[in-house]
């Protein structure tokens, strides 16, 4: 059956049911596997989601700038130190920070795009530009990669002597503190909203926390009298990089290809599946940016009227507002169930669909 022309969004649309969802994956409780769960990006902790767009960009914001000046004031600290120093992990952790002030300010830019009023020519809005941000913070962390990986070689083949070194360690110590702080709240802030390009810029910042970890080792290195351990350390900052790098890479381009979670699916169906709904014929789902879209197609009872559908259309969407709390649009689209067994009826009744 053919949908019924559009209607505005209901004033219920935007309702608060304080339904939290525990995050019950099973991740292991191992090193290994707390390590993973650290390193991967995750956009489904449902217990201190955010339900309405404007609330969710404004957090998005908020973390982008508190971050950006934090990161800001760490790279102005570095760039003088490893000016004095010439110690190449150090130079590392600086890259890492100065890719954060060059992706920050394009991400702050995406999430105010994203609160603008749909047009005619981009009628489902623009918050698809935070997902092409994501790719720009990926190709930012590999452009960073490969600059370690350049200048950790050369201090391989050439002689360089580290200096400073009470201040290269002083500048460690505090870029690891300042980049965790900076990556747990950015990737807090990003999971609340389910903002992938928020988390993948947490993981950025967390790659800092490691870089500047393995500048403590440098020093000590350069203390001991084995000057090679700090380009060598280089190298292996590079290798993690690349890691975080694929693993938040993933995230972003599923959803640019209109991916979504495991089970993210399965929920839909189940908030369908309301009295009055014989059978969930079609269920789909997608991001853009940090707020997700889905719609059903149901198997109905002929004998319904319009109103008894039009209550059963805003039934779907409670439930789903309820089981999604990233969820923005809602669309369901109804079919009498006689016309599986029958064929379609040529002259079908009107049914109206939820947004």
């Amino acid at each position: 059956m053919n949908d019924s022309p559009a209607r505005p969004a209901p004033a219920h649309s935007h309702h608060d049911h304080d339904h939290d969802h525990d995050h019950d994956h099973d991740h292991g409780s191992s090193p290994w596997s707390r390590l993973r769960h650290a390193l991967t990006p995750h956009s489904h902790d449902h217990g201190e989601a955010i339900r309405t767009a404007e609330e969710s960009s404004a957090i998005g914001i908020r973390a982008a700038w508190v971050s950006l000046a934090g990161m800001g004031a760490t790279a102005l600290l570095q760039i003088v130190i490893v000016a004095l120093s010439g110690s190449v992990a150090l130079l590392a952790d600086t890259l890492h920070n100065l890719g954060h002030l060059a992706t920050t300010i394009p991400l702050i830019i995406a999430f105010r795009l994203g609160r603008r009023t749909p047009t005619r020519r981009f009628s489902y809005g623009f918050r698809r530009a935070e997902d092409l941000v994501g790719l720009l913070i990926g190709a930012v962390i590999a452009l960073s990669a490969g600059l370690i990986v350049w200048e950790s070689v050369r201090a391989l083949t050439t002689s360089r002597d580290m200096t400073h070194l009470g201040w290269v360690l002083a500048a460690a110590v505090i870029g690891a503190a300042g980049n965790e702080l900076v990556a747990r709240y950015r990737i807090r802030a990003g999971r609340k909203i389910g903002s992938a390009a928020l988390i993948a810029e947490g993981q950025h910042a967390r790659t800092d926390a490691l870089t500047s970890l393995a500048v403590i080792i440098g020093v000590l290195g350069a203390w001991l009298g084995l000057p090679w351990i700090d380009p060598v350390i280089g190298l292996g900052i590079a290798a993690m990089v690349i890691l975080v790098l694929i693993s938040s890479m993933r995230t972003v381009i599923h959803r640019l290809m209109d991916g979504v979670e495991a089970g993210t699916l399965d929920t839909v169906e189940a908030a369908a599946t309301v009295p009055g709904v014989l059978a969930v014929r079609e269920a789909r789902a997608r991001w853009i940016g940090h707020r997700l879209e889905a719609e059903v197609s149901v198997d109905v009872d002929p004998a319904l009227s319009v109103g008894r559908c039009d209550q059963l259309a805003r039934t779907i969407e409670e439930e789903m507002r309820r089981s999604l709390p990233h969820l923005d649009r809602v669309g369901a689209r109804f079919t009498a169930a006689t016309a599986v067994a029958q064929g379609p009826d040529p002259s079908p009744p009107a049914m109206p669909t939820a947004r």
